[in-house]
């Protein structure tokens, strides 16, 4: 595998390697992805095989341009359209009816798709120049902290994956937000809060409910397009994003649990982890800004689960804009178990 920062040459050989039905570690400005050609069925096969990843589980299709758009998409309603106008390219990923060229692999058998433009030059060049959507995971094995620079995904893989693009550490840190506009008599729906808040797309395209407002309302199997058991969206697993030192959701300023070595993941400011019991701790913003802390978000939990800790404990952020992004990472990559998927 080559991970080199990026230069002709090396998109070159990430241009080959897809075309090959390959795999490459694509740079986004949200985290890095695996990327494969999405309308060749066994290079999608090689992603879910590579990441150990459920095929219950659909992945998002990355395209360049509108004309990509239209090959993946039946239809967009006016409200995607807005938001498209509005945020692509840009960190929020659009749930639609698909069209028959998309594999069945790719979307967990649904009649929707998940589809979304990356704001990274890097990945923008590379799908233009393969001249094919391209489905991209996260480039980490499944349930697992999202990778947020190359040597991350160097790090998970080795040469498991042909190229990986370096285009430096990820902006804004967290995955995508997803909105489905599956049910025309219905607002959207939020499936996966992520990098671009409920607040800035209300602004642009008026109320949006959660996935819990869509089912209180009773309407979720129809927003969400989850028969036949499969998931509307990625990402929404209960267990998800996680390390592999159990995480543990705390109040802020509260002490270290008892009875092992514990690190401290805090939103903002410069605690007394000592005094509190703690032996390692991160700060992912210590002036509190919530674009900087989910920026640092992955990479501040990747050095905690390197320390051999017996227990990381995260405190969150705080309840709106991009921190029910954080916090909704949080809560997937927690130690606690349910039943049922979000």
């Amino acid at each position: 595998m080559t991970s080199e920062p990026h230069d002709a040459q090396l998109m070159d050989q990430a241009v080959a390697a897809i075309r090959a039905g390959r795999l490459v570690g694509m740079p986004t400005e949200t985290v890095y992805g695996l990327a494969a050609d999405a309308m060749n069925v066994l290079a999608v096969a090689s992603v879910f095989e590579v990441k150990a990843r459920p095929h219950f589980d659909p992945l998002i299709v990355h395209v360049a341009d509108r004309s990509q758009l239209d090959t993946v998409a039946a239809e967009v309603p006016a409200p995607a359209k807005k938001l498209i106008d509005k945020a692509w390219p840009g960190p929020v990923t659009i749930v639609v009816p698909k069209t028959p060229a998309v594999p069945d692999l790719v979307t967990a058998g649904l009649s929707s798709v998940a589809v979304r433009m990356p704001d990274h030059p890097v990945a923008l060049e590379l799908i233009r120049r393969c001249q094919t959507p391209l489905a991209a995971p996260s480039a980490n094995r499944f349930g697992r902290i999202s990778p947020t620079t190359a040597e991350h995904v160097r790090a998970e893989f080795g040469s498991t994956v042909d190229v990986v693009l370096d285009g430096g550490p990820c902006r804004t840190g967290v995955e995508s937000t997803v909105i489905s506009f599956l049910e025309p008599t219905l607002p959207p729906v939020i499936l996966r809060p992520g990098g671009m808040s409920r607040e800035a797309i209300e602004a642009t395209i008026g109320p949006v409910w959660d996935i819990d407002q869509a089912r209180q309302s009773g309407s979720a199997s129809r927003v969400t397009d989850s028969r036949n058991g499969g998931l509307a969206s990625p990402g929404m697993t209960m267990r998800h994003y996680a390390p592999r030192t159990p995480l543990l959701r705390i109040d802020r300023g509260a002490e270290a649990p008892e009875g092992g070595r514990a690190g401290l993941l805090a939103f903002e400011g410069e605690p007394d982890a000592a005094s509190r019991g703690f032996v390692a701790f991160e700060v992912l913003s210590p002036r509190g800004d919530l674009a900087e802390a989910a920026a640092n978000l992955f990479a501040a939990l990747r050095r905690l689960d390197g320390l051999g800790l017996e227990l990381i404990a995260a405190e969150p952020a705080p309840p709106s804009g991009l921190g029910v992004a954080i916090n909704d990472r949080l809560h997937r990559a927690g130690e606690e178990e349910e039943d049922e998927p979000l």
